[in-house]
């Protein structure tokens, strides 16, 4: 689950260095733990956005060079239609609501995979942030 994975970044005891730090996470478990505390699966998704947040803020502040979160993968289209619309309209507003934060603290946004089965407007929202953040190089 992403707050595990947080925590267990937090917990790190680096001694930073110049050199390249790669975190990769896979976001996972998000409708588990929704599910667990009888809260639908989309309140769990939102946590996990949430989540996200936290985990570059973090990220930042220890220096890391590359952060990787995988966040969905070809298993997932197996999901029931609405929560997959429920996770792209949940994309969506990520992107619109953080791209600017993203910009000012140097975060460089690439997304990686087949986009082909994504709604088109979505895609060209991820083109859109990937030109704005191109220039940035504090975390990639």
């Amino acid at each position: 689950m992403v707050m595990t994975m947080l925590g267990f970044l937090m917990k790190l005891d680096l001694e930073i260095k110049p050199e390249t730090i790669h975190v990769a996470m896979v976001m996972d478990g998000n409708g588990r733990w929704a599910n667990e505390r009888a809260l639908v699966r989309h309140k769990g998704h939102a946590k996990g956005a949430d989540r996200v947040r936290h985990i570059v803020r973090a990220s930042l502040d220890m220096n890391v060079t590359h952060l990787t979160l995988f966040a969905f993968s070809t298993e997932n289209w197996k999901r029931s239609e609405s929560e997959v619309i429920g996770l792209m309209s949940l994309f969506r507003k990520f992107m619109k609501s953080e791209s600017k934060k993203l910009l000012i603290n140097g975060v460089k946004v690439r997304f990686i995979g087949d986009r082909n089965r994504l709604d088109k407007s979505l895609v060209g929202s991820m083109n859109d942030l990937e030109i704005l953040t191109n220039e940035t190089d504090t975390l990639h």
